[in-house]
């Protein structure tokens, strides 16, 4: 049975349903948890995916619902195909369909190509390509006109950094995805793009770096520091909001001019 979860703090949640529902995968923690926030004060309700961190989430809720918002949290692996399913149905029970889907659930392995275990190589794959397939399949056929799909990939795509191998891949695959969903979606008025951030201060990018690393990697940017989450999320705002409707079939790449 696929891992459903799922719990509402706001005691206005059988008010009428807002204008426009956004699900954020992977939406308690980091670049996800600034993404629920910034849809949130955009005026719309946000469903707040989350993996396993229950005190994260109900924080995430607790702080939309607090500034006025509207939000519930649903635990879902984003990779199991019925709990994602689940996931939207719950969407659409409480707030009346979908409008914007962000998938910013993913998972980090560094190790070179020759030394990495396969193990870990099959969960990072299970989560951000099996995953990023399952969410966009949800969304393709759940998604309102006038809608909006952003996935996640990384700017290392492009730079292409020793170790990053499986991560890499993962992403590429991502991106691969992109271009061909917004032509499958033809006629249905439904934008599909992915954000590619450069390197970004969360938990998962500093987790096993030296200040040295993180240092270096601050200063590669033309910019000369690192992105925050709250700089991707205007982005993914920019991109789900009526100002983004021209994109389409694109990877933008958030790094603040990574080369």
């Amino acid at each position: 049975m696929p891992i459903v979860e799922d719990m509402t703090t706001n005691p206005g949640a059988c008010a009428p349903a807002a204008a426009r529902v956004a699900v954020v995968t992977g939406g308690s923690r980091g670049i996800g948890r600034a993404v629920s926030l910034k849809l949130a004060r955009d005026g719309l309700a946000v469903v707040v995916n989350y993996a396993g961190d229950t005190a994260a989430a109900e924080e995430t809720v607790k702080a939309i619902t607090e500034a006025g918002g509207r939000a519930v949290s649903v635990r879902a692996d984003v990779a199991d195909e019925h709990a994602v399913a689940a996931l939207f149905d719950r969407a659409e029970a409480e707030f009346g369909g979908v409008d914007v889907v962000v998938n910013a659930a993913g998972r980090l392995a560094l190790s070179p190509i020759a030394d990495l275990d396969l193990a870990v190589l099959d969960a990072l794959h299970r989560t951000n390509v099996r995953g990023a397939f399952v969410v966009a399949q949800q969304a393709a056929r759940r998604l309102r006109a006038g809608g909006s799909f952003v996935g996640f990939s990384t700017s290392v795509v492009g730079t292409q950094l020793p170790a990053y191998g499986a991560y890499t891949a993962s992403k590429g695959a991502v991106e691969a995805l992109t271009l061909t969903l917004a032509r499958e979606l033809r006629g249905r008025d439904v934008t599909v793009n992915t954000v590619a951030p450069g390197p970004t201060a969360t938990d998962l990018f500093l987790t096993g770096k030296t200040p040295e690393q993180i240092d270096a990697l601050a200063k590669a940017p033309a910019l000369e520091r690192l992105g925050t989450p709250e700089d991707i999320a205007r982005v993914v705002a920019f991109l789900a909001g009526p100002e983004g409707r021209w994109v389409n079939g694109q990877t933008l790449r958030a790094n603040g001019g990574l080369v």
